[in-house]
């Protein structure tokens, strides 16, 4: 299963240096992925990609945090309130990319990108 950090800035762990090398599009996990919520205020990566029908789960640490997504059809449900210390699944059946945004920290933006079978 793919891990995927709120950690530190989005440039340094997405390989956003200066290096000038292209980096390959995300290879779909049909496992699914993890977010982890922690003190830092970004989702890092900012984009993850799935297979469609795989399931995303979101580990909210120490500081409150919350997953609200962009209206569009096939979308998850939302994930509201100050979750800490708590992990919280979400399905992707659906292709498509879909955005999504913490309230509590309004700076805060991701995506899951949801390939096809």
């Amino acid at each position: 299963m793919k891990t995927i950090a709120m950690l530190g800035t989005i440039g340094v762990l997405l390989g956003c240096g200066g290096s000038g090398t292209p980096t390959s599009p995300p290879t779909p996990s049909g496992d699914g992925a993890t977010v982890q919520a922690t003190p830092s205020i970004t989702f890092t990566p900012a984009t993850t990609t799935i297979a469609a029908g795989a399931t995303v789960t979101f580990d909210f640490g120490s500081v409150a945090h919350n997953v609200f997504f962009d209206a569009h059809s096939g979308a998850p449900p939302d994930i509201s309130g100050n979750n800490v210390n708590t992990s919280v699944a979400r399905s992707f059946d659906t292709a498509g990319s879909y955005s999504y945004t913490c309230h509590i920290h309004p700076s805060m933006h991701g995506t899951v990108i949801v390939q096809g079978h």
